[in-house]
């Protein structure tokens, strides 16, 4: 069994770090806040370090899940940094919904240390990462990608291989893409519903299994008519993935003018104390 070291135990490291170690994989797990790799521990067995530099020694496999790119280069770089102490042929995959332009910096960077790197953001939210049901999309070296199966399939459903550095996150950006217009979509609907005296549990069961049927509408539709939004995907991890692509699509010459708007309503509901809700709160903007 390979050694394991997985970086950031947040909403969604925490459960995919203990899929790993109970697999099988001994894992040793680095929090910025030492208490939450402590009661992972208690929770799940493996051991805390208390540096990256100190989790990844002896790891065949290093895992990261941070928040953005600061939070990357943070766990990589300086004297206590992953990169200070990673060995040979060690496979490095970052699991951060991160910009491409950071993946392929952090390629080189491994690379340099004779090692290998993946960038790997997933999609399916917390609840995908407790039941081990996650979806990634995969950039970097195709022969890591085969190698570290065995680790992925711990809890990720899906696995795609995607192409060189940086197009697991350009492909995360599409997703994310997609997402806001789909929820913004299903919000006006859900509106009008409203207004006109429809009923939403008929009214979805009629739409629902054709083109309008989306994972959106069967996984949201009711916590959104009843006005629960707290749970799911928060809306500043939504803006802050929204932010890398349109900084992507600007650096292509691409106007994503749906995008952008979604993101300002995105904003409207961050000043309406939402910054948590889940991402389906666009509802809770329009009847504001």
């Amino acid at each position: 069994m390979m050694k394991c070291a997985f970086i950031g135990l947040g909403v969604m490291g925490y459960p995919m770090a203990g899929h790993l170690q109970n697999k099988g994989f001994t894992t040793t797990v680095y929090n910025r806040t030492s208490k939450k790799a402590e009661q992972w521990v208690d929770e799940f067995g493996g051991r805390m370090a208390e540096t990256p530099r100190e989790a990844v020694l002896e790891a065949d496999v290093v895992l990261v899940c941070v928040g953005n790119d600061d939070d990357v280069r943070s766990v990589f770089y300086g004297d206590d940094g992953l990169l200070a102490s990673i060995s040979e042929n060690t496979i490095v995959i970052d699991h951060t919904t991160a910009s491409a332009e950071l993946a392929r910096e952090l390629a080189d960077e491994v690379h340099q240390r004779i090692a290998v790197f993946l960038d790997a953001p997933v999609s399916g939210g917390e609840q995908g990462a407790i039941n081990g049901v996650l979806t990634a999309m995969i950039g970097g070296d195709k022969e890591a990608f085969e190698d570290a199966q065995a680790v992925l399939e711990c809890y990720c459903k899906t696995r795609e291989y995607m192409g060189p550095a940086g197009h697991g996150q350009l492909a995360k950006m599409v997703n994310q893409i997609c997402i806001a217009g789909v929820v913004q979509g299903l919000a006006e609907g859900l509106q009008l519903a409203r207004k006109v005296g429809l009923d939403a549990d008929t009214l979805i069961r009629a739409i629902s299994q054709g083109a309008a049927g989306s994972w959106q509408m069967q996984n949201r539709y009711k916590t959104m008519w009843e006005g629960h939004y707290e749970h799911g995907f928060a809306v500043d991890w939504m803006r802050k993935d929204l932010k890398i692509a349109l900084a992507e699509a600007d650096r292509n010459g691409l106007s994503m003018p749906l995008t952008a708007l979604v993101d300002q309503f995105y904003a409207e509901v961050q000043q309406m104390g939402g910054s948590r809700w889940d991402t389906s709160s666009l509802l809770a903007r329009l009847e504001k």
